[in-house]
Formats: structure tokens, C-alpha cells, sequence
């Protein structure tokens, strides 16, 4: 009769075997194999073991080969299992990656999971499963533009360094107009909210006119100096640097972050900029108002008060962006610059890259 290969237990080895063969928190599966080692390296047979402990003997030499080859590690986790045989094949997986990323149907600009199901004769099922193991999202568009600007990398320096490392006894302000800021009115009441119902509004309405909000983000302490006027030219511009000059330390240099907006570059304004020599313009590259973090506070004005708000007249909506620019200040909340600028230009780098290989 062939006898089955003793096992020897360290002291560690044992006192983990006396604990899991003894506790009540452990899988009832792993208490049972503890206790099969336990009595294998007391010198216990195999058939003993099974007639004591009620399993069979196949199922004591198992655990016995899988602790002599593994150890602890061996009978605490179960060997993993093949699976189901997958029922659609990797052929057809790949058909249907190959063609979700390079072709389109014939009367469409993308794929859904029905016309692809119907090309590839396979279930909706199977290719919305297919397409979320390979992320794949064939019904979403992102919008981009590359700058062509000639100096961008340098403008790109001179702006993320005012954000990462300001110079001292400054301020670094973020100044943009957002223009063309309509006072519309719904045609009928707004219905409120109600449980499992959404707040809803009238598709239609009544314009009553365009404000523009000129707004100075500091980069400091979050706050920003804004005032609405009917329009956006040079005159409007040098008017609010006045409402800037003011409302700043007059000991401090004004470092402005601006775009390329022509009235910005307006003689008039050059001139000013002379007679007021702390105040300094930073350009942003063209195409780039990413990098203008005011535009980051327009969103926040935007979703917050703008887009949802009913407005009678224009004083009306003037008066809400006011309100909402004083309740700003009160609590004001600081925007981080976190990007380096061998951060971003990895991702341009990467971006030019996907667009030569189209080509």
C-alpha cells in the first residue's frame, strides 16, 4: 500500500494551522482544510481523516499536495478555475474592435450597438459588453484645437510660470470679457422640482437684450473684480483697468493675464498701459483659453446663475451677476494651477502625434 508523503509544520506554520482549524471568522472552507493538514502532520491516514472529518479521500490527498506545493498559501485560496468556455469566439471579438475603430455604417457617422449587432450578426448585448472590456465609446466626441501660434511656447512659459512661481510684490490677475451675455425670459413659469420629476422650463423666450461682464481673477486669494457694460471695445477695456488700479494696493506691480482680443492691443490702451507702468499684459497663445483660469470662473457664473436664471430685462440680469460677484468675494474660492509646462507639452507632443498617423 503506498503511503501517503508525511508533512512537516514549522512553529509559525502550526500556530496559524491551530488557529484557522479552531476559529469561527474563517470560511468554513478553509477551517475544514486546517483541519485536514492539522491531523496529516500528527500522523493521521488519509482514510481517517476522510472518515473523521466526513469528505472523501481523494478530497484529504488534494489538500495534503496542494499544502506540501504551496504551503499556507496553499489551502487558504482556491486554484483558479478556467471558467466558461467563452461562447463568442476572439475572431469575432476582433471584427468587432477592428471595425468600431476603423470604419464607419453606411448611412451614419458611428456605430451603435444595434447597427453593429445587425452588421456583425451578433447580439446588442455582446457588443455593448465587447465595447466596455475594450473602452471603447464610439457614440461620444471630444473637441480639441491645437494653437498654431508661433510663439506658444514661450507664451505658454511666461503664463504657467506667473501661475507656479508669481513674482514678488505682485498680484497675478486673470482678465477676460464674457461678451454677448443674454437677458432671456421664459415665455411661461418655471414648473419646480418634484420627487423623481426635474425642474423644467419652456423651450422658447424672449430676449431682452446683452450685457457684458468684464471680470479680474486673482490668482492670490481667489477674488475677482468684475463690472458689467453694453459693450466690449477699447473704451470699455481701459475703463475697467481704471475699476482694476483701484480697486488694488497701489504698491504692487499688476501682472494681467489676457488674450488676443483686439482691444486689448488697441493703441489707446498701449498708451494707458504707458502711463501706468505697474500694470504688465501677458498674452495667452491663440487658441488657448485654457490657460486663462478666469474662464474657469465664467463656468462657474454660467451653471450656477446665467444659464437657468429668467431675466425681464437686462438691469434684471445685471443685477444677478452683481449679486452673484459679491456672494463670490464673501467666500472667495481659490483656483490652482497644477499643470507643468513639460506637462502640457507631452500631451501636445502626443496629440500631433495621433494627428500625423491619420494622414
Amino acid at each position: 500500500m503506498r503511503s501517503a508523503e508525511p508533512i512537516t509544520l514549522s512553529s509559525e506554520e502550526r500556530s496559524t494551522i491551530e488557529i484557522w482549524s479552531t476559529g469561527r471568522s474563517f470560511p468554513y472552507r478553509v477551517v475544514q482544510r486546517a483541519r485536514i493538514i492539522r491531523m496529516a502532520a500528527d500522523g493521521v491516514l488519509s482514510q481517517d481523516i476522510a472518515q473523521e472529518l466526513h469528505i472523501s479521500r481523494p478530497t484529504v490527498q488534494l489538500w495534503r499536495q496542494r499544502f506540501l506545493s504551496l504551503r499556507l498559501q496553499g489551502i487558504e485560496k482556491d486554484a483558479p478555475r478556467p471558467g466558461r468556455k467563452p461562447r463568442i469566439q476572439q475572431r469575432k471579438v476582433n471584427a468587432i474592435i477592428e471595425a468600431t475603430l476603423h470604419t464607419t455604417p453606411p448611412s451614419a457617422t458611428h456605430w451603435s450597438t444595434r447597427s453593429m449587432a445587425k452588421a456583425l450578426n451578433v447580439s446588442k448585448a455582446t457588443v455593448c459588453r465587447i465595447w466596455q472590456q475594450h473602452n471603447l465609446k464610439p457614440h461620444l466626441v471630444e473637441t480639441f484645437k491645437l494653437s498654431r501660434d508661433k510663439h506658444f511656447v514661450e507664451k505658454l512659459q511666461d503664463i504657467v510660470g506667473l501661475y507656479l512661481n508669481p513674482p514678488n510684490k505682485a498680484l497675478v490677475l486673470c482678465v477676460d470679457e464674457k461678451s454677448q451675455i443674454q437677458a432671456l425670459d421664459r415665455t411661461q413659469l418655471l414648473l419646480p422640482l418634484r420627487p423623481g420629476i426635474p425642474a423644467r422650463q419652456t423651450h422658447d423666450y424672449t430676449r431682452h437684450g446683452t450685457t457684458t461682464l468684464f471680470a479680474a481673477l486673482s490668482m492670490l486669494d481667489g477674488k475677482v473684480i468684475g463690472d458689467c457694460m453694453p459693450r466690449h471695445r477699447h473704451q470699455e477695456f481701459i475703463r475697467f483697468l481704471q475699476l482694476i488700479n483701484v480697486n488694488t494696493p497701489l504698491d504692487l506691480d499688476l501682472h494681467l493675464i489676457v488674450d488676443n482680443y483686439g482691444t486689448h492691443k488697441h493703441p489707446r490702451v498701449l498708451k494707458w498701459l504707458q502711463r501706468h507702468p505697474r500694470f504688465h499684459l501677458h498674452f495667452t497663445p491663440t487658441s488657448s483659453s485654457w490657460l486663462n483660469m478666469v474662464e474657469r470662473w465664467f463656468r462657474e457664473i454660467t451653471d450656477k446663475r446665467i444659464r437657468r436664471g429668467s431675466f425681464k430685462s437686462v438691469p434684471d440680469l445685471i443685477k444677478a451677476i452683481l449679486q452673484y460677484l459679491d456672494n463670490h468675494n464673501q467666500n472667495p474660492r481659490v483656483f490652482i494651477w497644477s499643470a507643468s509646462v513639460e506637462r502640457i507639452m507631452t500631451k501636445i507632443t502626443k496629440c500631433k502625434e495621433a494627428l500625423e498617423t491619420l494622414h
